[in-house]
């Protein structure tokens, strides 16, 4: 694994589409060659455009597909191009799940960490009522990875029901703190409905920090990571 100037500037990893957003963007997601033990995804909250750039910056570095390693850059490209923490019709993705506590009600965000919830987004009027939504739970049920992680910000800490040993190497990879939870309701998040399919799903919040700072912080370890964890 080598970060040279030519690899910089590309992802040379192919890509597959998974279904279509609600303003007509390609969902996309790098497959593995075997069979699918992890699935690394970013971009599902619009407002944490950090996720997807440490995750592209890391995967330049590699030529080939991974052995047992599937990749979502965005999963919210409609967000994300609009800046907006939910999709174009004001649906938070990760309260949109099929899980026993989703509600079909208003879910309130920070515009920023610090500040009370001064944003209200909606869950859905039902649960996968979204195409984003819909077209994941289909990809995760098509792949049937062992764990999941997906990628948020800016909390600073590994959310995680226990300490794995995926949990493990990611607070050395990126020195945070592992937390059992986040000390609030999610419901209809993935991470419930990973939890109520017997799927290991760690939430990854990276720390509040410039998108220089986090590739020069983070993007040789994280890139060496996934090679390491796709060999075992």
């Amino acid at each position: 694994m080598l970060f040279s100037p030519e690899s910089r500037g590309i992802i040379r990893l192919p890509f597959s589409e998974y279904g279509r957003s609600v303003l007509g963007a390609p969902l996309r997601y790098i497959p593995c060659r075997g069979k699918c033990r992890l699935l690394v995804m970013a971009g599902i909250h619009g407002e944490e455009p950090e996720t997807t750039f440490l995750l592209s910056r890391a995967l330049r570095a590699f030529d080939d597909n991974f052995d047992s390693v599937a990749f979502i850059l965005c999963a919210n490209p409609d967000g994300m191009a609009l800046g907006m923490r939910g999709n174009p019709v004001g649906v938070d993705l990760n309260r949109n799940f099929n899980t026993r506590n989703f509600l079909p009600d208003m879910v309130e965000s920070r515009s920023i960490l610090e500040a009370p919830r001064d944003t209200i987004l909606l869950s859905g009027y039902e649960a996968e009522s979204e195409p984003e939504t819909k077209a994941l739970v289909a990809l995760i049920e098509k792949l049937k990875p062992k764990s999941i992680l997906s990628m948020h910000a800016p909390m600073g800490c590994i959310d995680a029901p226990q300490k794995t040993e995926l949990v493990e190497d990611l607070m050395g990879v990126f020195n945070l703190p592992w937390r059992p939870d986040i000390g609030y309701e999610t419901p209809g998040s993935l991470g419930t409905w990973c939890g109520e399919r017997n799927i290991e799903c760690v939430t990854l919040e990276l720390p509040r920090m410039s998108l220089e700072h986090l590739f020069d912080r983070y993007g040789v370890a994280f890139a060496n990571f996934l090679e390491r964890i796709d060999s075992h």
